[in-house]
């Protein structure tokens, strides 16, 4: 009979250690995501009232570049599988989707020559940071996809939409230079469903399972880093020499 008790408390004890533990885990995931939420309208805020004259120049420009709006929404699959907006300085001509694929390669001939500009100084993504400030994006997370390319996840795929979208992140940086690659293939359409995306995912995947505030801040360093002294060697997706160890 003692031995029974003592059996039983053991497991009860064990239970009440279980308890505690996941109650220390959702309390830590919950300041982290609070820490994320407040850096990120924290930097939203900052860089878009100090990039205010940028924001002008990338508004002025994608108004002169031909007719149509100064800003371009796309339609994404966010957190939760919800479809959003994603905002952006237009940089093709207008009706852009029925001239081509939902892809843009290297010299795509939809870009005009402002359009080029803006989007090889990446600002054309300035208006993303209206996204975050809405709580539709983050500042770093898995590059948020097209419906037409969601509906080829797989259910272990789809794990990247328990998170919010980032305007940058690991898959993002490794590959920089997609255009390019996508630009070299016969149908790039393809190549990306079949090779690209599934190699993005895996990279996005990781981010999931690893995900912390730390690590965000390295990440939007490292940004940085690869916009103002960019790799001679382009890497591109799945190449781990193009990320850093985070």
């Amino acid at each position: 009979m003692q031995n029974q008790s003592t059996e039983k408390s053991s497991q009860s004890a064990n239970v009440v250690m279980t308890s505690d533990s996941l109650s220390v885990n959702e309390g830590l995931r919950i300041r982290s995501n609070w820490a994320k939420r407040s850096f990120d309208l924290l930097f939203a805020v900052t860089v878009l009232l100090l990039s205010a004259p940028l924001f002008l120049l990338g508004s002025l420009l994608a108004k002169i570049q031909s007719t149509g709006p100064v800003f371009y929404k796309a339609k994404r699959i966010g957190k939760g599988g919800t479809i959003f907006e994603m905002y952006k300085f237009r940089t093709m001509v207008i009706n852009a989707d029925q001239l081509g694929g939902g892809l843009t390669i290297h010299k795509d001939s939809r870009v005009t020559p402002i359009g080029r500009i803006l989007r090889f100084t990446k600002l054309d993504e300035l208006p993303n940071l209206i996204n975050v400030i809405k709580g539709e994006m983050s500042l770093i997370g898995p590059r948020p996809e097209a419906p037409n390319y969601v509906k080829y996840y797989t259910e272990t795929q789809k794990q990247v939409l328990l998170v919010k979208p980032g305007i940058t992140g690991p898959s993002q940086i490794a590959n920089r230079n997609e255009e390019e690659k996508l630009a070299a293939q016969i149908d790039p359409e393809h190549f990306y469903i079949t090779e690209l995306m599934p190699k993005k995912l895996e990279l996005d995947l990781h981010y999931v399972a690893t995900q912390c505030f730390i690590s965000d801040i390295k990440w939007l360093l490292k940004t940085f880093w690869v916009i103002i002294f960019p790799p001679k060697e382009k890497k591109h997706i799945g190449e781990s020499g193009n990320l850093p160890n985070i």
